[in-house]
C-alpha cells in the first residue's frame, strides 16, 4: 500500500490532480481510497461523485468518543479501523471517498482531539495490498504544522508557472522533512515555455519533477459543469497518466 499526499499553493490544481490520479489508478486495477482533507471539500466533484459523504468532523460525538478524554485530555491513538467502511462511499471506477472536513484549532500545531483522530486515521487505514491512498490536502503549509500528513510515503506538490507557487513548494518540503517525510515530487500544471526554468528552481529545493500538465480548456469546461476531468478527457488527463510511473517510491 502506498499513501500519497497532494499539496501546493491555493488554486494550482491540487484537487483536479487528486481526483484524476485516483480514477486513473482505479482503472488500472488498484484499490483506491481518496481522502478529502481540504476544508473546501471539492474532491467529490473531481471524482465524479454527485452526493459526497458527510465530513467526519461533523460527527463530533464519534470524535469525542474515540479521541477525547476526561478533563480536556485526548487519546493519541484512537480507534479508526472501521471508519472507511462506516463513513466512506464508493464512486466511479470503485474509488472510495472519505471526507475529513475542517479541524478546529487555535493555531499551528494544535493537538486537539479531531487532529489526533485524523492523524490516527492516516496512520492506520488498512486496505488491500494492491491499494493506494490519495490525500487532497488543504492549500499552503498549515497542515504540516499539525503533522496530519506524517507517515505518508510521498508528497506530491502541484505548482504552476510563477515564483510564489515554487517558493511555496520549497517551504512545504522544508516543513515536511521536519516530520520525516522523505519522498517528494513536483507536478507542473499549466506548463508553458518556461518549463525548464521552473524545473531548475524546483531542483534547487530537491524536488524532482514527476509530471507536467499542459494548459487545457477541457479542465475549465469540466469545472464549469461540475464534472470529473477524467470524464471530459483532453491533453491534461492524458499527461496525468504518466505520473504514477515516475514516482520515486516502491509501487505495488
Amino acid at each position: 500500500m502506498i499513501k500519497i499526499a497532494i499539496s501546493g499553493k491555493g488554486g494550482v490544481g491540487k484537487t483536479t490532480v487528486s481526483g484524476t490520479l485516483a480514477r486513473l489508478l482505479a482503472k488500472q486495477g488498484y484499490d483506491v481510497l481518496a481522502i478529502d482533507a481540504d476544508p473546501s471539500m471539492n474532491l467529490a466533484s473531481a471524482l465524479g461523485i454527485k452526493n459526497p459523504p458527510r465530513p467526519l468532523t461533523e460527527f463530533k460525538e464519534l470524535i469525542d468518543e474515540r479521541a477525547g478524554g476526561p478533563s480536556g485530555m485526548f487519546k493519541l491513538n484512537p480507534k479508526v479501523d472501521d471508519i472507511v467502511e462506516r463513513f466512506g462511499i464508493t464512486g466511479p471506477d470503485n474509488v472510495k471517498l472519505l471526507v475529513l472536513g475542517t479541524v478546529e484549532r487555535g493555531g499551528s500545531g494544535c493537538m486537539c482531539p479531531a487532529s489526533s483522530f485524523l492523524k490516527a486515521l492516516l496512520r492506520h487505514v488498512i486496505l488491500k495490498m494492491n491499494s493506494v491512498v490519495i490525500l487532497d490536502m488543504e492549500a499552503g503549509i498549515e497542515h504540516l504544522g499539525r503533522g496530519t500528513t506524517k507517515g505518508i510515503d510521498i508528497m506530491l506538490i502541484v505548482v504552476e508557472p510563477g515564483a510564489r507557487s515554487v517558493e511555496t513548494a520549497g517551504r512545504i518540503v522544508e516543513l515536511a522533512r521536519q516530520i520525516d517525510i522523505r519522498n517528494f515530487g513536483a507536478i507542473i500544471n499549466k506548463a508553458g515555455e518556461n518549463l525548464q526554468e521552473i524545473e531548475d528552481k524546483l531542483n534547487k529545493y530537491g524536488i524532482p519533477v514527476v509530471g507536467t500538465i499542459p494548459y487545457d480548456t477541457a479542465l475549465i469546461q469540466a469545472d464549469m459543469e461540475s464534472a470529473a476531468p477524467i470524464d471530459k478527457g483532453g491533453a491534461a488527463v492524458e499527461a496525468m497518466k504518466y505520473i504514477w510511473e515516475k514516482l520515486p517510491v516502491k509501487r505495488g
